[in-house]
């Protein structure tokens, strides 16, 4: 019994340090200074139309492709609703704390940039190997990967342009990095899958049902 639960704190732990791994690759990009990510592109723009935070206008994007990757019959984890929440909460302290400074020059921040997107492809592996469900835009890259059978990283780099040209339309901070994130992210993350041995279709991604179900068995089994 005691394994189980053991067992199930690392698993915490690794979902939320993949989370804040994601949140701080993210603001590496930002802090760059050379063009925000496709994503937050959108972000910017949407959050600077709705007078709200960056971290708040990903949180209330995140919370809008839940909703569509449930109606696709995607499974819907503990991991995807933290992700919706946290990634964005954590942005936003990372950002008002001033860890990560503002690059000065072109080339510190193209290797802020590039640095950045391996974090995030880092805190990708960690949260999805958790096995809680994958984040809401990952859950439409497994979508896209099991529907055409294209690598995850080139399903990838799709999603993120699409949300590089709605960002640029709402007014997002586009620049030279904006380019080398929608076309990098897709590698970044692929190279950081192979050169961990991660592969996203082996992962089985618990349903919140599973979660509180099995969760609920060690209560059970704690009593008798």
């Amino acid at each position: 019994m005691s394994g189980s639960f053991t067992s199930e704190f690392f698993r915490v732990v690794r979902l939320f340090s993949g989370l804040f791994a994601f949140a701080l690759g993210v603001v590496m990009t930002l802090r760059a200074n050379v063009g925000y990510p496709p994503w937050d592109v959108f972000h910017q723009g949407l959050g600077m139309r709705m007078g709200i935070t960056i971290g708040q206008a990903n949180i209330l994007v995140a919370t809008v492709i839940v909703s569509s990757t449930f109606l696709m019959k995607e499974k819907i984890g503990v991991g995807t609703i933290c992700n919706m929440l946290f990634i964005g909460v954590f942005m936003d302290i990372i950002l008002s704390s001033g860890w990560v400074p503002l690059m000065r020059t072109f080339v510190s921040g193209v290797a802020m940039m590039v640095g950045g997107l391996f974090v995030v492809g880092m805190g990708t592996v960690l949260y999805m190997g958790s096995g809680y469900g994958a984040g809401p835009r990952d859950s439409l890259m497994v979508i896209l990967t099991k529907r055409t059978g294209k690598p995850a990283g080139f399903c990838r780099s799709c999603i993120e342009s699409t949300a590089l040209i709605t960002g640029w339309l709402l007014g997002g901070y586009a620049g030279v990095g904006t380019v080398i994130s929608a076309f990098g992210i897709g590698m970044a993350v692929q190279a950081v899958f192979y050169v961990l041995r991660f592969d996203v279709n082996k992962i089985r991604q618990e349903s919140c049902y599973e979660t509180f179900t099995r969760l609920g068995s060690f209560g059970g089994d704690a009593r008798l």
